[in-house]
């Protein structure tokens, strides 16, 4: 049987959902919006699980409206906002961390003649509230920023950005997709959207809530439906189903929290003493108590995971180190963090204490047998050798046409060829490796001095050097 350890993607369907959706489809199967009485009960359901998740979000009943996902909850957000704000210029802010519906929507809105500004994180994957303030201007008609990241857990100080985007007079989206239902929803939101498959609701209910106040225009044709915000028929039982769900996981979610908490912090200490060569990360405290990540050097995240459910464990990854995917995850490239071999743990409500220490168990084992057809214990491969034109007593390893994570692999079996202050430069054309190598550096301690373009010594244009000063 699998040990499922990805609700962060998507949650099991919760008990209380369960029953209250099978209920639903008999109850609340009519048209709302008519009159007769199968009508007028589908809209009294409706109402309360309107009313329902407007008591734990802390908004207005008028406020709240279902979508068919978090993914269009967000975008219609930001496009609605965008227009409703389009007198006061066109201009975006958003973190560079935020959840593809967010950055999706600044592509659109760059192409069609906005400006986007992203605030960078550190190392932990937090913005700093003063450097995004910074960001904010006088025609700035959207901020964006969510309530804490799905990749590694970290949460942001929305309150803190709120209060200087109040200031500023700028509205604020908040995306709480991963932290709804679990912790209290971030004060100073302008917009929130989250999504009901993440706390244990059905898949297919999303929800933006918008203040009373907040200039909004619909991206989209005119509709009677959820406040002219979402044309078309509402599901009701699933959304019944939704927002019985989310008040139950409200419910238990303090003492949940409290245990599950203990348990990835028993991740967190165990994994790097078991594993070598790993980095945890994300914020070890501003964290959400569920969600635990970790990159293993010299690994492929999607070959570990594939073992990992071998083993009966479903977990995820934010890698895309394969040779259909070779784009990195754009929220460990933001934080400078390695994304090889990259695994997301997260934990539903009810994980069995035994679960993880089966995990911990089978984890080393799995890493080792990944790592051992990778050559890491063999003679370094022909052909990474001193390159012709390349600069006078620098060692070049020639990775070209290798990917994630062979580029870092034969730096790592190569530097001790160097004395300490000697310098070693890898030869790639791999988009991950330009990521890896200085994340690589900061783990083991070494310099990073930069990239130079490889037609700077004769080598093929997309290609670069990475060069990489020993230090010890």
């Amino acid at each position: 049987m699998t040990v499922y350890f990805d609700v962060a993607s998507t949650a099991p369907l919760h008990p209380v959902a369960r029953q209250a959706l099978t209920a639903a489809l008999d109850e609340g199967w009519a048209d709302p919006a008519r009159l007769y009485r199968s009508g007028r009960q589908a809209r009294m359901l409706l109402d309360a699980a309107r009313e329902t998740v407007a008591a734990v979000l802390g908004a207005r009943a008028d406020e709240i409206s279902f979508t068919a996902s978090g993914t269009q909850a967000v975008q219609l957000g930001m496009l609605g906002a965008l227009a409703g704000n389009r007198r006061r210029g066109g201009h975006l802010v958003h973190s560079a961390v935020e959840h593809s519906s967010v950055l999706h929507v600044a592509e659109r809105h760059e192409a069609g003649g906005g400006e986007v500004s992203v605030a960078p994180v550190d190392r932990a994957g937090r913005v700093d509230p003063l450097a995004f303030g910074a960001l904010l201007r006088a025609d700035t008609a959207l901020a964006a920023l969510q309530s804490a990241n799905h990749e590694v857990g970290t949460v942001q100080p929305v309150g803190e950005v709120a209060a200087l985007c109040a200031e500023a007079g700028v509205p604020l989206l908040v995306d709480a997709a991963q932290s709804a239902g679990r912790v209290d929803v971030p004060a100073g939101w302008s917009l929130l959207t989250a999504s009901a498959h993440k706390w244990g609701g059905p898949a297919g209910v999303g929800i933006l809530a918008v203040r009373k106040g907040v200039r909004y225009s619909s991206p989209l044709p005119a509709d009677e439906r959820e406040g002219g915000r979402v044309p078309g028929y509402v599901n009701v039982p699933a959304i019944v189903a939704a927002a019985a769900s989310l008040r139950a996981v409200r419910a238990e979610a303090e003492r949940e929290n409290a245990r599950l908490h203990a348990l990835v912090e028993r991740i967190r200490a165990r994994v790097p003493q078991l594993v070598p060569e790993v980095e945890v990360v994300g914020d070890p405290v501003r964290r959400l108590p569920h969600i635990v990540t970790f990159s293993c050097l010299y690994v492929d995240g999607e070959v570990l995971l594939t073992e990992l459910d071998r083993a009966g464990f479903a977990v995820s990854s934010g890698s895309s180190c394969t040779s259909s995917t070779l784009t990195p995850s754009h929220v460990l490239a933001a934080m400078g963090v390695l994304t090889e071999g990259n695994v997301r743990v997260s934990l539903p409500y009810g994980t069995a204490e035994a679960d993880v220490e089966r995990f911990l168990t089978v984890l080393p084992e799995l890493v080792a047998g990944v790592r051992a057809p990778l050559g890491l214990d063999l003679p370094a491969p022909q052909g990474a050798s001193e390159q012709q034109g390349a600069p006078e007593g620098l060692l070049v390893i020639d990775a070209l046409g290798k990917r994630c994570p062979l580029p870092v692999i034969e730096l790592a079996k190569r530097i001790g060829e160097v004395p300490v202050g000697g310098t070693v430069a890898v030869l790639s054309d791999d988009e991950a490796a330009r990521l890896d190598v200085p994340a690589w550096c900061e783990m083991r301690g070494q310099e990073y001095a930069g990239e130079a373009p490889a037609t700077d010594y004769g080598g093929d244009r997309g290609s670069a050097y990475l060069v990489v000063r020993r230090t010890t």
